[in-house]
């Protein structure tokens, strides 16, 4: 009976029940969650909250067993209730509604209540369900849901919409000897016996009003530390066990997430929005951290530093909490209504965390830190066929993760930062604090706050927004310069056009500086037009050279006298020396400036940068110059000599950032017998750079290397890291590396084949790694074949991975080429794959940029 009876139940609730919702209401239900279906449930559902009981056993193989209460007032009765349950049906065991047992009715991903089971005002629904695996992030000693931007419903049945906040009441039930995390505090626990198996279960305080993607628990063999500050406490779980890093870290990470905190409080005038502000780092983090209400999640590797850390580390480390901290009220306090505005709240994020760096660096310069940070991952993707619009239409949440990537990230704190700048601090400051006031514990939309920051500013805000928000794209700007007999500027005019070809036209702000024997004269443009004339250019001598984007505020390729590339490195500013490199980067990708005009550049500034942020530019183009846009004749023209600079350079006396830096090119490109000999030595602590500072890390990174650029010892070399690796997740990591890291061909075609199976591409940042040392430039003959399968594969990767994967993936496999047969191979899928889903033909494009620039490039050059 208890076989039959639901299924018989079942059946006739599909006749009766879904009959006569479909001649009753009009909602027509699809897989994931449609705007259709989000915005009828904002109508129906209010007073929402949860109790959750996850049972975790000792095995991760083993089922977790799961309840849900959900509590609830419905004001319209026209539709079934539709709970979000992206899981098998059979994980569904009972269904109650309002104290009576239902048949279980599971459609498109959808636990449907039929009308005749439910009231008006206060409704109770009691699932018992066995939870999903895909969000969970098992692993054999700890698990960590991972829940954004959909995944909640992959979990525990729930209505996965941002805009449907609740408070949660958790009990988690795990093994004896683990430690546990969640939104609240802990209120009560006791242990429990099952099968002579002690477990302990953990009950949690109701938890702050969120978002189901905020929702977060970590479990697991953790270590546990905690701080005081003031009235309220943090605790931090972690599982680093290297000394030396958790006594030069720990402290700093608690002060960072206090003075974020104390930043915050004052800019916002809103004090901290939730019951408390707990953290853990995990190994396998998918991402650098997620902003879970209560408890942020971090990736350990970037937390916990050493001594031999350099000061971009300790900065990058500094912004992700800053970042993180930052999204407990932009994201979490006030939330985007739908997915299409995820871009508000990173914005925010990333526009706070570089705000805050100011005081906590003192010694950085920060406008050249937000330049470096901002300018060329938006670039790599704005100026790409895969483009699209910092915000963007989203029509079913379940592509959401599509959303995500450099537009978001970087575009949209370049385009804030050009707002303020022209709305003035003061007033920008001042409409943000009437913002989070207004939407507290609510949500809101771009429209929201652009008629709130309208009212603060002359400036017409829709119009405004209209290009840098809801356009694609970047400008190309040009310039006509005319001189007098005397040699001076008689007219200077300054033109843009959009490099998609369109009649976009960016307002912007911006400065040019005119390069002078022992000055430099710098302007301001403040271009609105097509074109600007700049008066005040007139009258000025010649000058030696035009340095555009000088302050590094304007977003665009700026005109670039290739003549004149020498006064790049002896300019005495770093933001504007860090902008003309990189503006030579994009000249040179356009098809403006020779690579190897290009490379000869950066190769002047690696023997001069003293900057580490500008070094970083530096040493990257001239990487990614020397890999993708020279053959393989050039490369091994210039790599003796380039080897020996980078070489002679480490045994200077210089900062041990800068020969972090420099080392870590160096190690990038030593493949040649000699280059080879000397990295080895290092390895192999033969051979001592002075005030050159390696870590456990840095010297994986190095038997990796040596392994990929085939050492004779590479073997021996891979077993002794493995052997000396003392973090048992790190040594985990390593040893599924290995397969990639293999000299025989077969061992390495068995590595891309297992990653079929997505049991074998849970740990994703692993498996880039993976992706990227079997594509490795001098690799690429034999792992070419791959390129079609890691396209037919996408798809999938789509389907089962966390949201930065699909374009990771593509980023460390074919976008890991230059040659014509990947490019052909690209064209060949599109044209055989018509209906190719379009959000992955974005990502596409996006990671094949520079593969698609190499056709370009390496025609002219051939």
């Amino acid at each position: 009976m208890k076989i039959f009876y639901p299924f018989l139940a079942f059946l006739m609730a599909i006749t009766i029940g879904f009959s006569q919702s479909k001649t009753k209401g009009n909602l027509v239900l699809e897989e994931g969650v449609s705007e259709q279906l989000a915005q009828f449930r904002k109508h129906q559902i209010s007073d929402l909250k949860y109790e959750l009981l996850f049972e975790i056993p000792n095995k991760k193989s083993e089922d977790i067993v799961s309840k849900v209460n959900v509590d609830l007032s419905l004001s319209d009765l026209s539709e079934p209730l539709y709970l979000d349950f992206k899981e098998k049906t059979q994980n569904i065991k009972t269904i109650e509604a309002n104290g009576k047992n239902i048949a279980i009715i599971h459609e498109k991903g959808h636990i449907a209540i039929p009308v005749e089971n439910l009231i008006l005002g206060k409704n109770k629904i009691k699932i018992s369900f066995i939870a999903g695996n895909l969000s969970l992030n098992r692993n054999d000693d700890f698990l960590y849901t991972l829940l954004v931007p959909d995944r909640a419903s992959t979990l525990f049945p729930c209505f996965d919409q941002p805009d449907l906040k609740a408070t949660y009441r958790l009990t988690l039930q795990v093994p004896v000897e683990w430690t546990v995390l969640s939104a609240s505090r802990i209120f009560g626990v006791y242990e429990i016996v099952i099968d002579n198996v002690s477990y302990m279960r953990y009950g949690f305080d109701e938890s702050d009003k969120m978002s189901t993607y905020l929702f977060s628990f970590v479990a697991g063999k953790f270590k546990t530390t905690k701080k005081k500050f003031g009235f309220s406490e943090m605790n931090f779980l972690y599982r680093e066990n290297d000394e030396k890093k958790i006594q030069s870290s720990t402290d700093t990470i608690f002060n960072l997430h206090q003075q974020s905190l104390d930043f915050l409080e004052k800019y916002t005038n809103y004090k901290f929005p939730f019951k408390k502000l707990d953290f853990a780092s995990i190994p396998v983090f998918q991402y650098g951290g997620m902003e879970h209400v209560g408890a942020i999640q971090y990736r350990e590797s970037t937390l916990f530093l050493d001594n031999s850390a350099t000061d971009s580390e300790k900065l990058n480390r500094a912004k992700l909490i800053a970042h993180e901290t930052s999204h407990m009220w932009f994201g979490d306090l006030v939330t985007m209504k739908w997915f299409d505005d995820v871009w508000m709240k990173e914005v925010f994020a990333n526009f706070m965390a570089d705000k805050i760096m100011n005081p906590i660096f003192p010694k950085v310069n920060h406008n050249l830190q937000f330049f470096s940070a901002h300018y060329p991952n938006a670039y790599a993707e704005d100026r790409s066929l895969g483009t699209h619009p910092i915000r963007q239409h989203l029509a079913n949440l379940k592509n959401a993760g599509s959303l995500y990537g450099a537009m978001i990230y970087n575009k949209a704190p370049i385009m804030m930062r050009q707002l303020e700048a022209s709305m003035g601090k003061e007033a920008f400051q001042k409409g943000i604090q009437k913002y989070i006031e207004k939407y507290a514990n609510d949500n809101a939309d771009w429209n929201n706050l652009v008629e709130i920051l309208d009212a603060e500013t002359p400036l017409d805000m829709k119009k405004w927004s209209e290009v840098w928000v809801n356009k694609s794209g970047r400008t190309i700007f040009l310039d006509k310069i005319e001189y007098d007999s005397k040699n001076r500027i008689k007219k200077f005019e300054i033109q843009q056009k959009a490099e998609d070809k369109s009649n976009n036209v960016w307002p912007q702000i911006f400065q040019i500086g005119f390069v002078y024997t022992n000055d430099v004269k710098v302007l301001t443009a403040n271009i609105s037009d097509k074109n600007l004339i700049l008066k005040e250019a007139i009258g000025l001598e010649k000058p030696l050279a035009i340095i555009y984007n000088y302050n590094g505020f304007g977003y665009g390729v700026f005109p670039l006298d290739g003549n004149n590339l020498n006064a790049i490195s002896s300019l005495k500013d770093e933001v504007a020396r860090a902008s003309a490199y990189s503006n030579l980067y994009e000249n040179t990708l356009i098809g403006n400036i020779a690579p190897d005009k290009a490379f000869d550049c950066f190769f002047k500034g690696i023997q001069t940068e003293e900057n580490e942020l500008v070094l970083r530019i530096v040493s990257n183009n001239l990487n990614t110059i020397y890999w993708r846009f020279f053959a393989e004749k050039q490369q091994n023209k210039v790599q003796k000599q380039l080897i020996d600079t980078l070489f002679s350079r480490l045994q200077t006396n210089l900062s041990a950032n800068i020969k972090k830096t420099l080392f870590g090119l160096f190690s990038s490109i030593a493949y040649s017998d000699s280059a080879k000999a000397k990295l080895y030595q290092i390895w192999n602590k033969e051979v001592i750079i002075p005030g050159l500072k390696l870590n456990e890390d840095d010297y994986t990174n190095m038997a990796m290397n040596l392994a990929i650029f085939k050492h004779e010892k590479a073997n021996e070399i891979l077993e002794k890291t493995r052997t000396t690796i003392t973090n048992p997740d790190k040594q985990k990591r390593f040893e599924f590396l290995l397969p990639s890291l293999s000299n025989d061909e077969s061992v390495r075609n068995t590595f891309i084949e297992s990653l079929k199976d997505d049991a074998n591409r849970e740990k994703e940042s692993w498996v880039s790694v993976g992706l990227s040392n079997v594509n490795h430039p001098l690799r690429q003959e034999s792992a070419q074949k791959y390129i079609r399968f890691s396209l037919d594969l996408v798809d999938e990767i789509q389907r089962t991975g966390d949201i930065f994967f699909p374009k990771d993936w593509l980023d460390n496999t074919v976008g890991k080429y230059s040659s014509k047969y990947a490019f052909d191979e690209v064209q060949r899928f599109l044209k055989e794959n018509p209906n190719f889903s379009p959000i992955l033909k974005r990502k596409l494009l996006m990671a094949t940029d520079l593969l698609y620039k190499a056709q370009n490039i390496k025609k002219e050059t051939e």
